[in-house]
């Protein structure tokens, strides 16, 4: 069973101004007609702009190795079509 509150297609037609600004405070809603379930009412996710320098550190200790020489990469010689 979900854990958001589910509502009916008529009650998010009847009460949408009140459901949307619910959404827009971060609620999820699962709506439902004729007692099945047909969709979910959730929330975008809002952009950060900004992380903070322990959290880019700590997702960085995740962030897979990428074993590649840069400079040995931007040097090669020739035109991308002799390859």
């Amino acid at each position: 069973m979900s854990s958001q509150p589910e509502i009916t297609q008529r009650d998010l037609r009847m009460r949408s101004k009140e459901i949307m600004d619910a959404v827009e405070r971060g609620q999820a809603f699962t709506v439902t007609r004729d007692g099945h379930r047909i969709g979910e009412l959730v929330p975008l996710r809002q952009r950060r702009r900004f992380v903070s320098r322990a959290e880019f550190t700590a997702m960085s200790r995740s962030a897979p190795v990428i074993d590649a020489d840069q400079d040995t990469a931007a040097d090669q010689t020739g035109s991308a079509y002799d390859r």
